[in-house]
């Protein structure tokens, strides 16, 4: 068993108005799990993007419209949605107060395809 702190790990600046915190991954020892939550300002959030596991997208705090495929959702506080494996979805807040989300996939990784090529991509995996 690893005891993690959360309350040292650093906020990353995905892109502006984007703060992320990766909380389980390869790089913490997981083999199954990727979880990080984000903050996001108002009208900010993520891309149209897809992965190529499941994904549990949590609003812990604020409002978001959640786009999945053609569908959206606006989610609130204490709401999830299930993101099926390589369904492009993506996010952002329509509040006024920052939107916190976590987010939970079923990969150890992070990988994203993102429909905006010029979006930074990111991987967490362990150097070898």
């Amino acid at each position: 068993m690893t005891v993690q702190d959360h309350n040292v790990a650093e906020l990353e600046t995905w892109r502006d108005g984007v703060r992320t915190q990766m909380r389980t991954s390869a790089l913490t020892s997981a083999h199954q799990l990727c979880i990080f939550e984000q903050w996001c300002d108002a009208g900010l959030g993520a891309p149209i993007h897809e992965h190529a596991v499941e994904e549990v997208l949590e609003v812990i705090a604020g409002t978001a419209e959640i786009w999945l495929d053609d569908a959206s959702f606006t989610v609130t506080a204490n709401q999830s949605v299930l993101i099926p494996r390589g369904a492009r979805h993506g996010f952002k807040n329509i509040g006024e107060d920052v939107l916190h989300v976590r987010a939970t996939l079923a990969a150890a990784v992070f990988e994203a395809s993102y429909d905006d090529r010029a979006e930074l991509s990111r991987r967490y995996a362990p150097k070898r």
